[in-house]
């Protein structure tokens, strides 16, 4: 069988398709989601890494889990409650566990529905933007589950409460535009132009020091339970590391010679 991601280099940018395009990329089988967690050991390794681009081939970004599973209760949905429980554990729960915590920002390029896993698949990215045929729900509800998966913790902290609440709640879906306006997606783009705003915008990042991507990001992730006077002395630390890096000292000089910094990620 043909692996379910797809990857493409170039330079410092990790392009990641889901490609199953025939499921819409549905998450549907332990294989799938252990090739997340093998990627994302596999990238913490690679210190050549700065950016990760996560999107997916075909007409859907993600259309979540296989519905017809849930109603014959086969795959990772079979067997007694604590088995599918366990399932849950060991299965889709160590995608959050492994994307949310990778040390390099990840932009999610969301080319189509993003629906229930799916939408909590491209919440577990830094940055998310859009093409404007994409579409987005919290759907767990519709069909008597819930958010199996992190979304109830990562869903609020991107667009607060109230509306986290709503989408969770009708499992409505919404659009690009209103994705948008909720501050879900940075940026709406033409379909056809989505992989190439991605691109873009990975270079962008891709274009400063390894080293200070990944300690940023960290404290970025720490905030979000740290006291503040907790975070300060993090961010001292880091900074100390930081501060004693040949990538720092090139961009310094770059900076006050007006020139282009090169750096070699030491």
């Amino acid at each position: 069988m043909k692996p379910f991601l797809q990857c493409e280099r170039d330079g410092g940018v990790l392009t990641v398709r889901m490609d199953r395009a025939e499921s819409r990329n549905a998450l549907t089988d332990p294989l799938q989601m252990q090739e997340f967690v093998d990627l994302c050991t596999q990238i913490k390794r690679d210190r050549s890494v700065k950016v990760v681009v996560l999107t997916g081939n075909g007409s859907a970004f993600c259309a979540g889990g296989n519905v017809k599973d849930m109603r014959e209760r086969g795959g990772i949905f079979a067997g007694s409650p604590y088995e599918v429980r366990e399932s849950y554990r060991g299965g889709i729960q160590t995608i959050p566990l492994a994307l949310y915590e990778l040390d390099v920002p990840v932009v999610a390029a969301v080319n189509g529905p993003a629906i229930g896993a799916g939408l909590d698949l491209a919440c577990m990215c830094d940055i998310r933007i859009a093409s404007d045929n994409a579409l987005f729900a919290e759907s767990f509800v519709r069909l008597g589950i819930v958010p199996g998966d992190g979304g109830a913790w990562l869903l609020p902290r991107i667009v607060g409460m109230p509306r986290a609440s709503l989408m969770a709640f009708t499992g409505d879906t919404i659009d690009a535009a209103k994705a948008l306006a909720w501050d879900l997606v940075a940026d709406v783009v033409p379909a056809d132009q989505l992989d190439a705003e991605a691109q873009a915008l990975a270079q962008r990042i891709a274009a400063n020091p390894a080293h200070a991507l990944r300690l940023t990001k960290r404290l970025l992730r720490e905030g979000q339970h740290m006291r503040l006077d907790s975070l300060l002395e993090l961010s001292a630390a880091f900074q100390a590391l930081a501060h004693h890096t040949e990538d720092h000292h090139e961009a310094v000089n770059a900076f006050l010679e007006k020139r282009t910094a090169q750096y070699t990620g030491k």
